[in-house]
This record gives C-alpha cells, sequence and structure tokens, in this order.
C-alpha cells in the first residue's frame, strides 16, 4: 500500500485545528484513519463535579432524569463536523431555545469536509435545549438540540 504522507499530515493538522478527536477518509479501496487520543481532559472534567458536589447520590439522582431527558428527546449529529447554529456568521440563529418547530425544519447546519449538512426536526415540537455552541467541533451521535 503506497500511503500518502502529505494527506495524513493535512488531516493531522485539522485534527489539531478542530479540537477532534478522530478523521476517516476512504478514496475507493484505499481508507485512511488519523486519531489521536483525549483520555486527560475527559477525566478531569468528569472529576470536578464529582469533588465539588456535596451530596453526591443526589446530584447523580437529580443529573439522571435530566440526563435521560437528553438522550430521548434529542436530535444528534450524523457526522463528525463542526455546528453552525445559523446560516451564516451575520444572520440569525436557525432556531433559539422555545421555538416551535415541525419535523423537516433545519435546526443547524455540521459542516464536514467543506459540505454543509443541514440538520432538521424528525418531529414537531419546541425547542427545549441547544446543546452546543456556534462553531463547536463535534462528533458522531453527540446530542445537539433536545426538541420535546
Amino acid at each position: 500500500m503506497n500511503v500518502d504522507t502529505k494527506l495524513v499530515r493535512e488531516l493531522a493538522e485539522l485534527l489539531s485545528e478542530t479540537g477532534l478527536t478522530e478523521i476517516e477518509v476512504e478514496d475507493g479501496e484505499r481508507k485512511i484513519k488519523v486519531s489521536r487520543g483525549t483520555v486527560a481532559p475527559v477525566q478531569a472534567y468528569a472529576a470536578a463535579p464529582v469533588a465539588a458536589a456535596p451530596a453526591p447520590a443526589a446530584a447523580a439522582a437529580e443529573a439522571a432524569p435530566a440526563a435521560a431527558e437528553v438522550a430521548a428527546n434529542a436530535i444528534r449529529s450524523p457526522m463528525v463536523g463542526t455546528a453552525y447554529l445559523s446560516p451564516e456568521p451575520s444572520a440569525d440563529a436557525f432556531v433559539k431555545v422555545g421555538d416551535k418547530v415541525s419535523a423537516g425544519d433545519t435546526l443547524l447546519i455540521v459542516e464536514a469536509m467543506k459540505v454543509m449538512n443541514p440538520i432538521t426536526a424528525t418531529a414537531g415540537g419546541t425547542v427545549k435545549q441547544i446543546l452546543v455552541e456556534n462553531g463547536q467541533p463535534v462528533e458522531y451521535d453527540q446530542p445537539l438540540i433536545v426538541v420535546a
């Protein structure tokens, strides 16, 4: 197999620029996957709330229903990319918390490999939470917006 080292370097730079943990490119029979580990930040983030909580059992009991609601009603990212909440930098956001949406309405855009992919509502409802910020890198299956 002939490895395109220039492409691998470009993908590695893209990982650093976007904060992503993994990129995979497929071209016919050739597939290149570049990834990096991010164990330390995840551990530091998870440890901080536990140490600060005065009653860990009570905090965990309160967080469980909220996390379950997010998981059940969240519109998830179908790809790795960058989330944009408006069609262009100077425009208003597609939706705000409290907006009513119908199935098929555009909620945000995920840019992947220079392609803008509209993320639409799967069902009608009210926007309860926006879980990402404009320009934030997102991972596959990451919750983006809660519509209930």
